[in-house]
């Protein structure tokens, strides 16, 4: 039986109804609320893994329900929005979603993404955990990202990122002056073939606002143009 609670914020009953039944078949814990206020609420009661938030919703929408929620916990978001929701699926990644899927979905799209996600997470919490790295801190300039605390700071402020934003920094942190590009570090994070590596974009733009005083003149997190991304040595 598998040990994962996953909560489904859903204002479409038969949609919510769905998925509630493909994630039990699989053996998940499910939980429900119809709008951004009761998902928070259950968030607050409950030990979750997994979110699967939509964004079109009363009281509260799903984009203010994740930014609220990220202001706590890290646990994975799979956003649920409509094709006509395209710069609200850009703005929930950048607020801390991970993932997103597309109205009308395949139900068997949705579960293989919920599986990926959690598997991640997962190995994220045993590095984070478990991490048996002689060197686990990682410092370049004023940024420093270390493992075992799952902190970064720069310049000795808290940085506050998302598990993915945490892993795809940790990455280029290893190995600074070198340049992954997008698909390399999708298939190194995500743990699978990419397809479609707009979300590299996304994820990179997001950290790059969160350690850069002049974005538009970055000093850690670099642009290789054509090519990919790299930390700068300092």
């Amino acid at each position: 039986m598998n040990l994962y609670n996953v909560l489904i914020v859903e204002d479409e009953k038969e949609i919510g109804d769905g998925i509630e039944i493909y994630l039990k078949n699989q053996g998940y814990n499910v939980f429900r609320a119809s709008n951004g206020v009761e998902g928070l609420e259950v968030i607050e009661n409950q030990n979750l893994h997994l979110a699967i938030v939509d964004i079109m919703m009363p009281k509260m929408d799903g984009v203010t329900m994740v930014m609220k929620l990220r202001e706590n916990y890290e646990f994975p978001v799979i956003m649920l929005t409509a094709k006509s929701e395209e710069m609200d699926k850009i703005l929930g990644l950048n607020i801390g979603a991970d993932d997103y899927v597309t109205k009308p979905f395949n139900p068997m799209e949705l579960l293989a993404r919920v599986n990926s996600q959690l598997r991640r997470y997962s190995k994220y919490l045993r590095v984070v955990n478990d991490s048996t790295e002689k060197d686990n801190n990682f410092v370049i300039g004023g940024l420093e990202l270390n493992i075992n605390t799952k902190e970064v700071t720069l310049d000795g402020d808290l940085v506050k990122l998302t598990p993915i934003e945490f892993k795809i920094l940790h990455l280029l942190m290893k190995k600074p002056g070198r340049v992954f590009s997008a698909e390399e570090i999708y298939e190194i994070v995500w743990n699978e073939k990419a397809i479609n590596t707009d979300t590299v974009m996304v994820h990179i733009r997001n950290i790059r606002e969160k350690i850069e005083i002049d974005t538009k003149n970055p000093k850690y997190l670099k642009v290789v143009w054509g090519v990919g991304y790299k930390i700068e040595k300092q």
